[in-house]
């Protein structure tokens, strides 16, 4: 009982820490170094780019079947993952963002999810509910361009968007993002925005 009160404290003291370093450190543009250093684990393979890349305008299907593109959630940073039902890694990772979203999601962060290729919506659904995820979006990108246009090869990948749809960062594979690290990291963008 000790271990997890104490796992608790820190992971308080830690996010409390990077929220008054993120505030008082990044402005508008978030400190890659800062947020460099507080990768660990499988965050370790988040690639932070020193300058933000383009963006993307090509559309996609949003979950209520209507045509949109990224500039739906412009002013709020994105963790965007690409995903597909019949990949192993995704079904690994997909609780963990999910969980990424109950812990830090709402007006500064959207968690926002793409199956990309031939998914048919059954099965996406099906891929939900069997892992027990309710909280992220079922969108599609059936013929993988928007995917292709973000130079996606191989899934999982996920991308960091910053609140202008530039991506910052990238991480190729399955990562936990339920980690203290994930959670330190997207929690320091969020405070940025505030």
């Amino acid at each position: 009982m000790f271990e997890l009160t104490a796992r608790k404290m820190k992971s308080a003291l830690l996010y409390t820490a990077l929220a008054v370093l993120a505030n008082a450190a990044m402005a508008e543009t978030p400190d890659i170094a800062a947020l460099s250093e507080l990768r660990t684990g499988d965050m370790r393979k988040l690639n932070f780019h020193s300058e933000p890349m383009r963006g993307s305008n090509v559309m996609f299907t949003h979950e209520n079947g209507e045509q949109i593109a990224l500039d739906h959630y412009e002013g709020q940073y994105v963790v965007l993952n690409f995903w597909a039902t019949w990949c192993a890694p995704c079904r690994k990772e997909m609780p963990q963002l999910s969980a990424l979203q109950d812990a830090l999601g709402g007006d500064t962060i959207a968690v926002v999810t793409i199956a990309t290729g031939p998914n048919p919506r059954p099965a996406m659904e099906r891929f939900f509910d069997e892992i027990g995820v309710t909280n992220l979006p079922l969108h599609a990108d059936p013929r993988s361009s928007l995917a292709r246009d973000m130079g996606v090869l191989g899934l999982p990948v996920t991308l960091i968007l910053d609140p202008t749809g530039q991506e910052i960062g990238r991480l190729q594979g399955d990562a936990d993002w339920s980690s203290e690290s994930a959670l330190a990291i997207v929690g320091a963008l969020a405070a940025a925005r505030d």
